[in-house]
């Protein structure tokens, strides 16, 4: 069976052999790939974290899903320390911590921390906030109003610096450019959630602190909006590696209408009596208009999501970078809104549509994150010259 074997010669076995040395980068260290570990694997932690709150929301459920969906929460949790764990670990290390703010690409991500904070916000009262105990809402409050300020202080320092310090041609304008107003816009997710439980004291502030950081978040998005739209018209679409990051346009009016409809039914009960006789009238009123408008930026976010879907499709990035996890965090926002439309609509049609689209958040979280491990070990991520603290 061995007679047509021909051994090869020792030329070419040394030539075989150097060619794949040369393809194969060299092990580094662990202590060398810190040095890479940069702000864009809160994104990680974001998309597990915002999965988690998708599986609370879920409209048709079956026994276990909840401990699903608790455990779930609490891996989000471990990787969050171990993420930060070797954040600080870096900069021990490395140094450079105000350098990485400073990055024009890398700095960008650094808003993804507190994407990460949001959603652990938000999973903390849908899984451990079932008594409602006076110190825990006054806690979630408290919470509440420190994010608030960090991000707010975040939205204007981190664009008061771009404006300042580097310049970007327009035509290479990224949907990246709109992270800096995403944790500042979910103050309203985090008031969709929390107000229903809050006293009515508490619930009025805060559900008026959603709507306007929500506005602001919004705002800021649909201005990039426009140079997005025109970078494409003229450059066209991004090179197939940076495609996945279409997806994070997806995100702002999705996220819009989730904390819309959700502020309004996260009225207090007792708003009539704090209001004049009309006040329960209005309240159904504002409750339709949030409708009315969710449905509205809906259709919005289904755009964009069809635009990043063909774009990828028809080519697809052929090496993992962890913008890959927008194919997953902006369309958990998505398929929440698309649910709460559906409870808001009592339709049984548009809450299997959710259900539907939470399949393929939970398929693609499982794809990214499979992508995720295998690079690391790879080094094709955490290695020089192949993270986002390189120039594009």
């Amino acid at each position: 069976m061995f007679k047509d074997y021909v051994p090869p010669t020792s030329s070419q076995s040394d030539s075989s052999f150097l060619e794949h040395q040369m393809k194969k980068p060299p092990r580094l260290s662990l202590r060398e790939r810190l040095r890479h570990f940069t702000w864009a694997w809160y994104t990680l932690t974001m998309s597990t974290g915002g999965l988690a709150l998708l599986i609370a929301s879920q409209p048709y459920t079956f026994k276990g899903m909840e401990v699903i969906g608790l455990v779930v929460y609490i891996i989000n949790l471990l990787l969050f320390a171990l993420v930060c764990s070797l954040m600080v670990t870096r900069f021990i290390l490395h140094g450079g911590f105000l350098d990485s703010l400073r990055h024009p690409r890398e700095g960008l991500f650094f808003p993804t921390f507190w994407l990460s904070i949001a959603t652990i916000i938000t999973g903390l009262h849908r899984y451990f906030g079932t008594d409602h105990l006076e110190s825990y809402l006054i806690a979630l409050e408290v919470l509440f109003w420190v994010y608030c300020a960090c991000t707010l202080a975040t939205a204007v320092v981190q664009y008061s610096f771009l404006f300042s310090a580097h310049s970007y041609g327009l035509q290479t304008m990224m949907p990246s450019w709109i992270l800096p107003a995403f944790p500042i816009m979910l103050s309203g997710t985090i008031a969709s959630v929390i107000a229903e439980a809050q006293p009515a004291r508490s619930a009025i502030p805060v559900i008026t602190a959603g709507v306007t950081f929500q506005g602001l978040g919004f705002s800021i998005s649909f201005m990039m909006y426009a140079h997005y739209i025109g970078r494409l018209m003229q450059s066209g679409l991004p090179c197939r590696e940076h495609r996945p990051a279409m997806f994070i346009c997806v995100g702002p009016p999705a996220f819009t209408a989730l904390a819309l409809v959700g502020m309004a039914k996260g009225l207090p009960e007792n708003f009539k009596l704090i209001n004049d006789a009309h006040a329960l009238e209005d309240a159904h009123i504002l409750e339709l208009m949030a409708i009315i408008v969710g449905v509205f930026l809906w259709a919005l976010s289904l755009w964009f999501f069809l635009i990043a879907f063909v774009a990828v499709v028809r080519a697809p990035p052929t090496a993992f970078h962890l913008s890959w996890w927008a194919m997953v965090f902006p369309n958990t926002g998505f398929t929440l809104a698309t649910i709460t439309l559906g409870n808001a609509l009592h339709s049984p049609g548009v809450l299997g549509v959710g259900s539907a689209m939470s399949i393929g958040i939970v398929c693609m979280w499982l794809f990214v994150l499979g992508n995720h491990v295998r690079a690391v070990i790879r080094q094709d991520i955490m290695y020089p010259g192949k993270d986002e603290d390189v120039a594009d």
